[in-house]
């Protein structure tokens, strides 16, 4: 038994939440270090406080996609339950997030969001997986990711929309824009209504209909926890002595303290797995931790390999939502006062510039890629689209004129929309369908984990190596991608050649 094929409506349906999601992550990965800045931080110590967003989603991606496998709430579903609370508690955190009187409280309501909108996220990427038969996921993903686009254009603009019809765009210091208050509140109501739109407009397939689907998926569904009695506890050993290697440098260097949390959180993970183990031998066999440290562990082939790319892939782009802000307006406006007016029309047109690649991936992702993917296949599609990132992050060196970077932001553009297509098209196929939801959130994992590391290392780096000079992020953001791609010549022998039309 197959799934219905969808149409245009049924796959516009399916993925429309994500515009508004997206809105909510455009105008948080445009203004937060904005934000930061306008309440008097300093520039080194910004990914100090963007760690909130990789560490919330190390937390909440794979506990989300493994109950939301496991979730039936009658008519409301298994995925939409999550849509709708984080959008519901994403959008209180858009809403009260301007009205921050302190760096502390602005902190804080960073980790609230960026947790809100990643219980919301997570699931939509299995929903694509439940509600489309294995011949339409790409054509799925691609939908999704031009909604990613969109919505990111809509949120990106809409400070300088603001400024545009005379909302005040310059605030006395240690106070936000109004532009950027209001473009909050307007993110808030967008992402909930347009969440509220798939939930309306969809509805699951139940429990019966999904075993049925998933038959063929049958042999696929190891039991992991009884994999995972077998194991040894030395990998587990070997996790604690990283993190506390880490520590002890941390203490010998005096580098940041938010290296502190990179060492607890590998002692963490050691120990959980330890726990988990010893779980799973004691014959428990209905626990969530060892149901997910023994799905980690038993990752398929493709998804490891990706997960590398992954890793290089989305360093890159943390990098850039942390340091575009202060780059453009030091190198290109000429200025590190974050309550001058050129500081503000400095991150005005960073946000023109991210809702360009943000545009570009939208068309990319429905033209661009499918055109090429037919062609060359979608692993080496991907690869290019890497190189393409490369050259959109080194050309920050060579481009001074601030309208120049426009060509910059449509090679990052064509990167974006790779990394949010490809990967996942290329997932999708080789997992089973009664797991989609914990595997993508444990490959989320390969999302958030170089995150978390540009959080709590780079700041360390800049401030010994390049104090004062935040264009030479961008750097280490083109290498990075560059890593990406020949990480991928791994996974091109393992994907058969065919694009992303359905």
């Amino acid at each position: 038994m197959d799934k219905p094929r969808q149409g245009f409506a049924g796959l516009w349906n399916i993925s429309f939440g994500f515009f508004g999601i997206q809105i909510g992550f455009a105008l948080q990965n445009a203004n937060m270090s904005r934000i930061f800045q306008s309440l008097g931080e300093d520039i080194e110590k910004l990914p100090g406080l963007w760690v909130a967003a990789p560490l919330t989603g190390l937390l909440v991606q794979p506990i989300i996609g493994h109950l939301s496998d496991k979730t039936w709430l009658g008519r409301l579903g298994r995925r939409r339950p999550y849509f709708l609370a984080g959008a519901i508690l994403a959008a209180i955190a858009l809403f009260v997030m301007p009205e921050s009187p302190a760096i502390w409280f602005a902190a804080m309501m960073l980790w609230i969001l960026d947790a809100s909108l990643n219980i919301s996220m997570e699931p939509f990427r299995a929903f694509v997986g439940d509600m489309l038969r294995r011949d339409q996921h790409s054509a799925g993903y691609a939908v999704q990711t031009a909604f990613i686009g969109a919505g990111a254009v809509v949120g990106s603009l809409f400070p300088t929309l603001m400024d545009a019809i005379g909302v005040a765009n310059v605030a006395p210091p240690g106070q936000i824009p109004d532009t950027v208050k209001y473009a909050f509140w307007f993110g808030g109501l967008a992402l909930f209504l347009s969440v509220l739109w798939t939930v309306v407009t969809t509805r699951e397939y139940d429990p019966a209909q999904m075993t049925a689907f998933a038959e063929r998926d049958a042999a696929a569904e190891a039991p992991a926890i009884r994999a995972l009695a077998s194991h040894s506890y030395a990998t587990s050993l070997l996790w604690i002595a990283a993190g506390g290697a880490v520590v002890a440098i941390q203490m010998q260097f005096a580098l940041l303290r938010e290296v502190l949390l990179l060492g607890a959180l590998l002692i963490g993970y050691g120990l959980a797995s330890m726990l988990a183990i010893a779980l799973a031998r004691g014959g428990n066999d209905k626990n969530m931790l060892s149901s997910i440290v023994g799905d980690f562990a038993g990752m398929p082939p493709l998804m490891k390999r990706l997960a590398l790319v992954q890793f290089f892939s989305w360093s890159a782009l943390f990098i850039m939502w942390i340091n575009t802000t202060p780059v453009v307006t030091q190198y290109h406006y000429g200025t590190t006062d974050p309550a001058s007016a050129a500081y503000q029309t400095g991150a005005n047109w960073v946000g023109e510039l991210f809702a360009i690649y943000n545009g570009v991936a939208a068309i990319a992702a429905l033209t661009l890629l499918p055109w090429l993917s037919a062609r060359i296949g979608q692993a080496r599609t991907h690869i290019a689209g890497l190189v393409c990132g490369a050259i959109g992050f080194g050309s920050f060196f060579l481009l001074r004129d601030p309208t120049q970077l426009i060509v910059s932001e449509i090679f990052i553009g064509i990167f974006w929309a790779s990394v949010l297509a490809m990967p996942y098209a290329m997932l999708a196929y080789s997992l089973p369908q009664a797991k989609l939801g914990i595997y993508m959130g444990l490959f989320n994992v390969f999302v958030v984990v170089p995150q978390l590391l540009v959080a709590t290392i780079m700041g360390s780096i800049m401030q010994a190596f390049f104090p004062g000079e935040p264009i030479y992020t961008m750097a280490f953001a083109a290498a990075t991608l560059l890593l990406a791609a020949l990480a991928m010549l791994r996974v091109v022998p393992l994907m058969p050649k065919g694009g992303l039309a359905a």
